[in-house]
């Protein structure tokens, strides 16, 4: 029998929806404005006349943006950098999960490790010995000084590690009776069974190699090898002309404002992970949930 709500409880759903929904506007509304001021004139934009829709439409912003090749190339790097840095992060995260997810019967130093590693998640090295151990390793101005010093998210590792010992027991133990290793168990068994939980971890890293720009900063010495999201920062704090170089350009900049300029180049940054997010939301919540710590 299905039971019916009470006064009560329809009142507390229309509350929390509305109040679900205030919060999600109020996170779309910036990003709409950007979009808005992106595509609007010089002189709407001046006059403060865009809010959340375009003002004398124009592309110029965009047409500028095709044709500035440091953005291109700093496009190209964080591509790289996400697949590269999260296919490590993949890697590495599941095979420290799946040994800490055993019982200390199996592995005894198991939470000696663990506390090793939650450690690390709470206390680093700090900034300098950091930046030396990258110079020392000749990674200054390579792709690797952007994947290594974040190649294991110890969160991540947490997150899935607890998924894994929720998983029946019963499927490692007949896959053990039949003969099956722990290499097999791992990627025949638990990953395919982990679905939820690495798509989130994947989701996390994603967004967090796409959105990294410190590391850019403080590793490369050459701007040419800023990945988006550090040539983005240096966008937002000064306006950069060194790629303007025929009159062509300069007419198309004189129909351009800062504002739309940036934040043209903001939402491109943005939009990649926000076309990811959709495909992958149906698993983040159930990944979230399954994986957390339980008592």
């Amino acid at each position: 029998m299905v039971q019916q709500k009470t006064w009560g409880r329809k009142a507390f759903d229309v509350f929390n929806h509305t109040l679900l929904a205030v919060l999600a506007i109020s996170c779309l509304l910036p990003l709409i404005n950007i979009l808005a001021i992106s595509l609007s004139s010089t002189n709407a934009i001046e006059t403060g006349k865009v809010s959340f829709w375009p003002v004398e439409f124009t592309t110029f912003a965009y047409e500028h943006i095709a044709r500035t090749k440091p953005f291109q190339t700093s496009l190209l790097i964080t591509l790289e950098r996400v697949a590269l840095g999260v296919a490590l992060n993949f890697i590495l995260t599941v095979m420290i999960a799946y040994p800490l997810s055993r019982e200390v019967s199996s592995f005894k130093m198991r939470t000696v490790y663990v506390w090793v590693f939650v450690f690390t998640m709470l206390f680093s090295g700090g900034l300098i010995p950091t930046y030396l151990v990258v110079k020392e390793a000749g990674f200054l101005d390579t792709i690797w000084a952007l994947l290594l010093p974040t190649a294991v998210p110890i969160f991540n590792v947490v997150l899935l590690l607890n998924f894994f010992r929720n998983l029946p027991k019963e499927l490692t133990e007949a896959a053990f009776i039949d003969g099956a290793g722990h290499w097999s168990i791992l990627w025949n068994i638990m990953v395919p069974l982990s679905l939820p939980a690495l798509a989130t971890v994947t989701l996390f890293s994603i967004v967090g190699h796409w959105n990294e720009w410190f590391y850019g900063l403080i590793y490369m010495n050459d701007p040419a090898k800023y990945p988006l999201s550090s040539y983005l920062q240096t966008i937002i704090i000064r306006f950069d002309l060194s790629s303007i170089t025929d009159t062509t350009q300069l007419e198309l900049l004189s129909k351009l404002n800062n504002r739309a300029l940036r934040s043209a180049q903001i939402f491109l940054g943005a939009l990649p992970v926000l076309l990811v997010y959709p495909f992958l939301q149906k698993y983040f919540m159930s990944g979230i949930v399954l994986g957390s710590v339980k008592e």
